[in-house]
């Protein structure tokens, strides 16, 4: 059995306890091979004289008198540990540096990956004893955490951000739609900027959008670009294309991957905002592509968008950048030389403007650290839910999605609930995707008589070219505009991000976008139920020209 790489120990100061410290954080797993970044991390204050860790078979104590005021991390190699996180442990279980004091070691204590126990003692007194499997389920890279009594309340890897919750009131919002005003918002935005632009996307193959940046490079601006190293099929050629010219102009590109010197934070990076001069944020479901912010008049995806003015919520996305664009999973994305192109677009009507209001409260949504924040929105729900997204998948196949699962209960306690999900055939031509899940919920719905309704989208009708949408509208009063798919992936393991903004008149502006979406829906043509459809059709017009043809010939033979 491979030894851990890395473990990770929280022990705080908590009244009442044996000793005055407990265990609350631990990893058994991490990334490094050969369990060179091994670490404890000990929180509290006092003497340590009499504490001991062991795993039942080795251990350490500490030298005499030492003190411990806050944290106060051990790792089993000084130089590892700094590989991953950036800065030197307080002690080490190996004489790897001479910057870095040793514990006093008795025996060797290595934690197996699979299962193992980590005992804590204060003399002869056990304080506290944590075993797994059995308290926490052991995955590679993850940071076992013990919060208000719960182990694990959200997944936790080396290297991830630990943000709370937080909101912000009196921000200034613009929501928009895509793809009716979505890159008017962006380029207005961008082109305002005057001292500092930071983007963090998942995808960039936008032309229009890339020489906007450049233009505020041009100006003086300083801007820098994050994106997912790894996106599912690769990075494109026109994603390359676009990172070349950006370095050209001097623009670095930066993306996250994993590399030798670190593991990537988090499975992708999928987030989609920019920070503007430390007072602006922009951010949304659409990807910076010609699909999410086309050009006024030509077709695009279905996505919300939402433009925030205020220094503090700006402020904390600042540091959610700086603190994902640095480590070594961070590394420069080789771009080409070759040409940028738009590629063509069918003619589009625009229907919705931009709506500006003042006075809301948001609050930031931030993928993996507070998507529960989600559930708490679903949850509250006093009259009615309505949910637009580009798909939704299950847990397991006898465990509902949990956001779906909470947003069913919600209409079993007497909300209106509707469901629109994209009908694009990559999202509909499998065994069990979007028309099975509307399906289900609608079987749902009237085997106990709830007020819940699931469509597919009507993408002709609307003249849309995908629902690429990840959105809530809750009780005409609190809308969630994120990135966040609705899948076991994207919540708990990716980087995302959103927010909840609560004003009446941002609600109303999400809600005509989303009743003009789902009234085309009503199931008369929706492209989901309309392709059948269209192929007996053709089969029987096929059919009647066949027979019609062997007529005319039998009838020119007689």
């Amino acid at each position: 059995m491979r030894r851990i790489a890395a473990a990770v120990l929280l022990l705080c100061l908590l009244a009442g306890t044996a000793g005055g410290i407990q265990i609350v954080e631990f990893c058994p797993d991490p990334y490094q091979p050969g369990d060179p970044d091994e670490y404890l991390v000990l929180e509290g204050t006092g003497i340590l004289d009499g504490y001991v860790l062991s795993d039942g078979e080795g251990g350490y104590r500490f030298p005499p008198g030492t003190r411990i005021d806050g944290r106060l991390v051990v790792a089993r190699s000084g130089p590892a540990f700094e590989q991953s996180h950036g800065y030197l442990p307080d002690f080490e279980i190996e004489e790897r540096t001479p910057a870095v004091p040793d514990v006093i070691p008795n025996g060797n204590l290595l934690m197996a990956n699979r299962a193992d126990e980590l005992l804590f003692y204060h003399k002869t007194t056990l304080v506290q004893q944590i075993a797994w499997p059995g308290d926490v389920c052991a995955r590679e890279g993850q940071v076992h955490y013990l919060d208000d009594g719960v182990w694990d309340p959200r997944p936790l890897f080396i290297g991830q951000s630990r943000l709370k919750p937080q909101s912000f009131e009196g921000v200034t919002v613009t929501a928009f739609a895509a793809p009716d005003c979505s890159y008017e918002v962006f380029s207005a935005a961008v082109a305002a900027a005057e001292r500092e632009i930071l983007v963090n996307v998942y995808e960039f193959t936008d032309e229009k959008m890339t020489e906007d940046l450049i233009s505020a490079r041009k100006r003086g601006a300083a801007v820098t670009i994050l994106l997912e190293g790894g996106p599912v099929g690769g990075v494109s050629p026109e994603g390359r294309a676009v990172a070349g010219a950006l370095n050209r102009s001097g623009i670095p590109v930066l993306s996250m991957a994993t590399t030798d010197a670190a593991h990537a934070k988090y499975r992708y990076d999928h987030a989609k905002y920019l920070v503007i001069d430390g007072s602006t944020v922009l951010l949304g479901s659409e990807n910076f592509k010609p699909g999410g912010y086309p050009s006024a008049g030509l077709q695009g995806n279905r996505g919300w968008g939402i433009l925030l003015e205020d220094p503090a919520l700006a402020a904390y996305f600042r540091e959610v950048f700086l603190f994902d664009s640095a480590g070594g999973d961070i590394v420069p994305l080789e771009g080409t030389a070759a040409e940028l192109y738009t590629p063509w677009a069918p003619d589009y009507t625009v229907e919705f403007a931009p709506c500006r209001a003042e006075g809301a409260r948001v609050t930031p949504v931030l993928s993996p650290d507070t998507s529960v924040l989600i559930l708490d929105l679903i949850e509250g729900a006093e009259e009615s839910i309505a949910i637009e997204q580009a798909y939704i998948t299950n847990e397991t196949a006898c465990e509902f999605n949990p956001y779906l699962a909470a947003a069913i209960d919600a209409s079993r306690r007497g909300v209106a609930v509707r469901v629109l999900l994209d009908s694009a055939w990559f999202n509909t031509e499998g065994d069990a995707d979007n028309d099975e899940m509307v399906g289900i919920i609608n079987r749902i719905a009237a085997a106990e008589g709830l007020p819940l309704e699931a469509r597919i989208a009507d993408l002709e009708a609307n003249n849309l070219d995908k629902i690429h949408n990840k959105g809530v509208i809750v009780d005409d009063r609190a809308v969630l505009v994120s990135s966040i798919n609705w899948n076991a992936n994207s919540p708990a393991f990716n980087r995302e991000a959103g927010v909840i903004v609560e004003h009446p008149d941002v609600a109303a502006y999400y809600a005509a976008v989303f009743e003009d979406d789902w009234d085309a829906s009503d199931g008369s043509g929706a492209n989901g139920a309309r392709e059948p459809d269209r192929i007996k059709i053709a089969a029987a017009a096929c059919i009647l020209i066949a027979l019609t043809g062997l007529y005319l010939y039998r009838r020119r033979r007689a």
